[in-house]
């Protein structure tokens, strides 16, 4: 073993322990939260590899059909009691749950760092994030205003938002903090219990943000995390005749999934997935602003990002000088240890993700694309940091057609290709079966608004990429998924609207005319 490896592996163990997911005996880890405790699997073992390193960093064991049932009982029957307290008395319930984070926020960063790979100045953002959410959503708890309806008949009719009851949560890998509380938060803000298996590959912070905001005066078994693999806690969870919504973040393969096992109980879902999202380049663009966009877009979070703009479509007068620019801009990115506050983009977070990312440049180059910089592992990494590294790559003379510009990559792989004219880049941009996200960088406000309006994406930026806040709506079109995340239509997908009828009337109006049995 590495000594990169083992001191991983010590923080780690210290982390889990401060927060409890150790026993004291046989030093196992408590990797679910369920009914307001926690709780060890008892499934097939899960390992753990180090991003940083590609060697074996814990294991844990499976959740299983067993336990997951346990965290329904228990959400369904928190749900009735949080039900029970009055919309404010919810709101300052979790604005005091949130506080709990409170003193944990560093340790949280580096638990999420080490099991997802991410660099540690990043983490330390999620944290913040985590707390900005619940703050946001506590703060609509009392004013899930109703209305009413002026229907043409005596009758008073008015509207309530009312909770589903208990809804099931799938979250990924590659952002699992930030994913875990974009969800939980409308989702107990509308009134629901839940239960949130997050990604096998990254299992430990979601559990310990349950149990601190649990800790904050949250009803017990309100929130219940369960770990473990697709096929068995998964399938458990989306099969469950108590789960009443499904919302899933991850990959289109798996949203089919998700969505298919839904329509089979005749329940909604709400899929946030895949992106190929077109980050536009006209010639009037302040070049020095477009090529920095560039670079945030694509190798932040080394690419694994539902939004990166992994397309850098170029006016062709500028398309040489920009490539070249976003070339010797990434070739300078600080690449290494997650743990360092000098990196700005670590390894992949998995295996099967770096051979899929590697797979498609390989592919590229033998299909006559060029590769401007990157490519392969990047120089300078520390001895023991064998891990999925992958220098940022540029990519050039890509045809539309080639699978590495029309397939999601989810890595620091971005290609550029030229259009001419407006329309050539709205329908470059449209190419795709994916519709998340995309930009525009062009001085001409009118040309903005025009492209913006024509592209077929679930959010877009002008002459700016990947600014999301929990207040706006979040969510694609096509294999993008449908739904939305963040801002008051997230919080609308976890309620349902209840029409009530009240006759007001000195005589009820009885409909069908069936009212000549009156005394």
């Amino acid at each position: 073993m590495s000594t990169l490896n083992a001191e991983a592996q010590q923080k780690l163990q210290q982390l889990m322990a401060s927060f409890g997911l150790r026993t004291d005996a046989e030093r196992t880890p408590l990797s679910n939260w369920i009914d307001g405790d926690l709780v060890a699997g008892d499934g097939d073992t899960v390992e753990l590899t180090n991003p940083a390193t590609g060697e074996s960093l814990i294991d844990y064991r499976d959740a299983g059909p067993a336990l997951l049932g346990q965290a329904v009982e228990a959400a369904t029957r928190a749900q009735v009691e949080w039900m029970a307290l009055t919309a404010s008395e919810r709101g300052r319930r979790m604005n005091a749950a949130v506080r709990r984070l409170e003193g944990h926020e560093e340790d949280l960063a580096q638990l999420e760092s080490i099991v997802a790979g991410k660099p540690i100045r990043d983490c330390r953002g999620e944290v913040g994030k985590v707390r900005e959410m619940f703050e946001y959503y506590a703060g609509w708890c009392d004013k899930q205003h109703g209305e009413v309806i002026p229907v043409p008949t005596s009758h008073l009719n008015y509207v309530r938002h009312v909770p589903f009851g208990v809804v099931g949560q799938i979250t990924p890998w590659n952002a699992p903090m930030f994913t875990c509380a974009w969800q939980l938060a409308p989702a107990i803000a509308a009134g629901n219990g839940v239960v949130l298996k997050p990604s096998e590959l990254t299992p430990f912070s979601s559990v310990v943000i349950a149990r601190l905001l649990e800790g904050g005066g949250l009803p017990k078994g309100l929130i219940n995390i369960v770990n473990g693999l697709g096929p068995t806690t998964g399938a458990a969870l989306t099969d469950h005749d108590a789960i009443a919504k499904l919302v899933f973040v991850g990959s289109p393969d798996s949203g089919r999934l998700i969505a298919e096992a839904g329509a089979r109980r005749l329940i909604p879902s709400v899929l946030e997935l895949g992106g190929k999202s077109a980050n536009i380049v006209f010639d009037d663009a302040r070049i020095d602003d477009a090529v920095a966009g560039a670079q945030a877009a694509i190798f932040a979070a080394a690419g694994q990002s539902c939004v990166a703009g992994s397309r850098l479509l170029i006016q062709r007068d500028i398309f040489d000088v920009v490539v070249e620019r976003v070339g010797r801009a990434a070739s300078r990115i600080a690449v290494g240890l997650p743990a360092d506050d000098a990196t700005r983009m670590g390894p992949l977070q998995n295996a099967g993700q770096f051979a899929r990312v590697t797979g498609m440049i390989e592919r590229a180059r033998a299909a006559g694309a060029r590769v401007v910089t990157g490519g392969g592992r990047p120089d300078g990494l520390p001895a023991g940091a064998d891990g999925y590294y992958l220098a940022p790559t540029v990519i050039a003379d890509v045809d539309a057609s080639m699978e590495i510009a029309c397939e999601e990559i989810f890595g620091p792989v971005v290609v550029a290709m030229p259009f001419d004219d407006e329309a050539d880049a709205v329908r470059l941009a449209n190419a795709t079966r994916f519709g998340l996200a995309g930009a525009v960088w062009t001085q001409d406000p009118a040309r903005a608004h025009r492209v913006a309006g024509q592209l077929r994406a679930g959010t877009v930026w002008i002459n700016s990429y990947k600014a999301i806040n929990v207040m706006s709506p979040f969510g694609g079109f096509g294999d993008s998924g449908f739904g939305r995340s963040s801002g008051l239509d997230g919080l609308r997908e976890y309620t349902v609207p209840q029409s009530v009828w009240v006759e007001t009337g000195a005589e009820a109006s009885v409909a069908m005319g069936y009212g000549d049995g009156r005394a």
